[in-house]
């Protein structure tokens, strides 16, 4: 398709992830044939993916990578996946965010991207159990001073996981004894059978009291976390209040959703305008 030539990497890296998801496998001719690329940019596109550990190179070509329900992959490893997606994600979960709200942010990438978009929201209290969003926070204080309206930061302790969440007993009681008008809640994995879930047992604890103490819950998830199932479910999707994902989600998976959540946000393809919610909504 010649209208793909000129793609930047990283949404050519998202198009053949999805192509060998969606069919178990591609050839590296199809792909340069699909992509309007020479035979070395998809090799080098390969050999990147597989690097993130996300595909494995066979001859000729690809297959998608089989994950353990205990795998949990670094932070490093799941930042360079779904960067649009992510950024469209943390736009519209933005938009749901009223000034002077206690609110709350689990770890996580997408949570992470949120964070950059919350920073001019005026006088939020933060509560995460992430380091990287805490950085985020602190970061912008560093560089602008402690400005007026600059959000009250709350950094959980805890033992910190590859994903660079604190969680354990220190995290839980920290949690338990706070509460909060919304949690925006990053998942490994999201199904309906499963509900919401993650690989790491401790996690999931930290998770539950994170939903407990919430008044409202939303998921912040890429469409490739639908389906996935992780080890340990903490939560069941009628424990959830909103889902804000991308526009890769199929049109089955919306409508399954839909049956068993209140509210679908697809980023990018609808008016998010409205969006912004009172506190009484909150």
């Amino acid at each position: 398709m010649s209208e793909n030539q000129n793609l930047l990497a990283e949404q050519r890296r998202a198009l053949i992830l999805d192509e060998v998801r969606r069919r178990g496998g591609v050839r590296v001719n199809e792909l340069t044939r699909k992509l309007g690329v020479s035979d070395m940019t998809v090799r080098r596109d390969l050999d990147a993916l597989a690097r993130q550990g996300v595909l494995e190179k066979v001859h000729g070509g690809a297959v998608p990578v089989v994950e353990a329900s205990t795998h949990e992959p670094g932070f490093e490893a799941k930042s360079g996946l779904e960067l649009t997606a992510k950024e469209d994600i943390a736009r519209s979960a933005a938009r749901l965010v009223a000034p002077g709200t206690a609110i709350a942010l689990s770890g996580g990438t997408t949570t992470y991207a949120l964070a950059q978009h919350l920073l001019e929201v005026p006088d939020l209290t933060v509560v995460t159990n992430s380091v990287r969003v805490a950085d985020v926070f602190h970061a912008a204080q560093r560089t602008s001073g402690q400005r007026q309206g600059a959000a009250t930061v709350v950094l959980t302790g805890g033992v910190r996981t590859p994903s660079d969440s604190l969680v354990g007993p220190v995290a839980d009681q920290a949690i338990a004894a706070l509460h909060f008008d919304v949690l925006f809640l990053g998942v490994h994995g999201i199904s309906v059978e499963a509900g919401l879930s993650t690989p790491n047992l401790a996690e999931a604890e930290t998770n539950r009291r994170l939903v407990h103490s919430a008044r409202r819950v939303v998921v912040v998830a890429d469409h490739t976390k639908w389906g996935t199932v992780g080890l340990s479910s903490f939560a069941t999707l009628e424990q959830v209040d909103t889902l804000v994902t991308d526009a890769g989600l199929p049109g089955d998976a919306r409508a399954e959703i839909s049956e068993h959540l209140p509210r679908l946000i697809v980023a990018g393809e609808q008016d998010d305008e409205g969006s912004y919610e009172s506190d009484d909504d909150i």
